[in-house]
């Protein structure tokens, strides 16, 4: 059990600021400029001994219904009822506007906890707008400063209080925890077991599952592909906002989902425009976070109109994963509005084969996100390529194949000599990578690597995945030296 806490408040008063505080990393974008944070954003934070989970809101505005700002509150008044305490942030310099009675007055209604912080308290440059958040009738300010790091041992005092007029101290001081691992006892760790087949055999392929946690899931793609949409239809909720408008997705947007009994991690990322297209400072920053959600996730969920031929920019996306070195999986978007499905689906397969011959093999899923349609075999193509991409082949296995490609193909000859490939290991999975023991590792060729790489995908089943390949030079280092 986690203590939970949603930060609220009108647009550019500082709630990102703090948030990024709060979880001690810069994940939420800032800028300036009101209005950047759109979707609700997760994190867990900590402040001393304190740990709890933090919600990070778009500005509250008064809007009319139906439009973009109407469901942005809508989703913050979802965060209001799913926490357990309300943090109401004001800018202290600006001072207390009528939009902040306004929502002072709707948090009051709710009956939620709130803690009432006064940001941008640094110097004396706050100190009328401190006085002034008193009228809004929830109790006494809390002077911060989250850009600055200032107030935070009142702040912790703040949510501790709020916590434990709640019950709920324990919790976010962690002794709860701390008496159910001391009744509980402590498990002993377990041995992993050799891998061997039924009838005693070693088993040469095996999937690595020494890491064991849950796959997280970045859903990327162009703007206005149906990302937040997809991952509204997995989870059964309008957990993220969508609508006809391109590029309402903002920051990367990690929600937690289970299916088949698994736990998953779905990322939601800002669309991917290309680098000359983009001009203002808040789409760079919106690029920069979905570039990082690439990076730490384990899996790609490529989006992709069906009604449209593959883009450019679509082919350049699913490189940038592959030199990532993510698994991808290619979801074949809104495929209920597409007249010819068998001429649409040519054109993608020929379109792959022709342009990503790095990613050879790589699953096409034909679904609709807004229908629902196609989603289990989407999670299915992800489950097998995550698979794959954790694949390990054993040393002997790996050597006994490549006597069998320098056989049937022998490296070329430089200055008279052929080159020498001694050895053959597999030195990492997630993705797979190899190294190879070569006498002249500067002299092999492209090509050779291309022939061999091509050899792994399709004599040991890695179609679809990034293959590394690390070139060394030296004798087999596992070989018995003489004496």
């Amino acid at each position: 059990m986690t203590v939970t806490y949603a930060i609220v408040g009108r647009p550019n008063v500082g709630k990102s600021t703090l948030f990024n505080r709060l979880i001690g990393r810069q994940h939420a974008i800032v800028d300036d400029q009101p209005g950047v944070t759109r979707d609700r954003r997760e994190g867990d934070a900590t402040l001393a001994t304190l740990r709890f989970r933090v919600i990070d809101t778009a500005g509250l505005e008064e809007a009319n219904d139906g439009s973009l700002e109407d469901r942005m509150r809508r989703q913050t008044e979802m965060a209001i009822r799913d926490a357990d305490i309300t943090m109401l942030v004001v800018d202290a310099k600006a001072g207390v506007t009528p939009v902040d009675n306004f929502f002072a007055g709707e948090i009051r209604k709710s009956g939620a906890k709130v803690i009432l912080l006064a940001n941008k308290c640094e110097g004396k440059a706050g100190a009328a707008g401190l006085a002034e958040a008193w009228r809004l009738g929830l109790g006494e300010p809390v002077p911060i400063s989250a850009a600055h790091g200032e107030g935070m041992v009142d702040l912790h005092d703040a949510l501790l209080s709020a916590a434990e007029d709640l019950g709920l101290a324990g919790v976010l001081t962690g002794e709860d925890d701390l008496l159910l691992a001391t009744e509980e006892g402590t498990e002993e760790p377990v041995d992993e077991e050799e891998r061997f087949d039924e009838d005693g055999n070693p088993i040469d392929i095996w999937q690595d599952d020494s890491v064991r946690e849950p796959m997280r899931i970045a859903i990327v793609g162009r703007p206005n592909m149906g990302k937040s949409t997809l991952i509204n239809s997995l989870i059964g909720e309008d957990r993220l906002l969508t609508g006809p408008e391109a590029g309402i997705t903002r920051d990367a947007i990690e929600v937690p989902f289970e299916w088949r009994g698994q736990p998953y991690k779905l990322v939601d990322t800002a669309g991917m425009r290309r680098r000359a297209r983009i001009a203002d400072k808040v789409e760079k920053l919106m690029v920069t976070d979905a570039l990082r959600a690439i990076q730490f996730a384990h899996l790609c969920v490529l989006l992709v109109d069906s009604t449209e031929e593959l883009n450019k920019q679509d082919l350049s996306i699913a490189r940038l994963i592959a030199d990532e070195g993510r698994a991808i999986v290619i979801g074949a978007n809104k495929w209920d509005a597409v007249d010819n499905k068998q001429v649409a689906a040519g054109k993608i397969a020929d379109r792959l084969q022709t342009s990503l011959a790095q990613l050879r093999g790589v699953p096409v899923v034909q679904m609709s996100g807004l229908y629902k349609r196609g989603l289990g075999k989407l999670l299915g193509a992800a489950d097998e390529m995550y698979g794959l991409w954790n694949t390990r082949i054993s040393t002997g296995r790996l050597n006994r194949w490549l006597d069998l490609m320098l056989e049937a193909h022998p490296p070329p000859l430089v200055e008279g000599r052929r080159l020498r490939i001694r050895y053959m290991t597999q030195i990492k999975t997630r993705p797979p990578t190899f190294a190879l023991f070569v006498s002249r590792p500067a002299d092999l060729p492209e090509s050779y690597l291309r022939y061999l790489t091509t050899g792994l995908r399709q004599d040991f089943g890695l179609r679809g995945i990034p293959i590394r390949m690390v070139m060394r030079k030296g004798e087999n280092p596992f070989a018995k030296k003489g004496r």
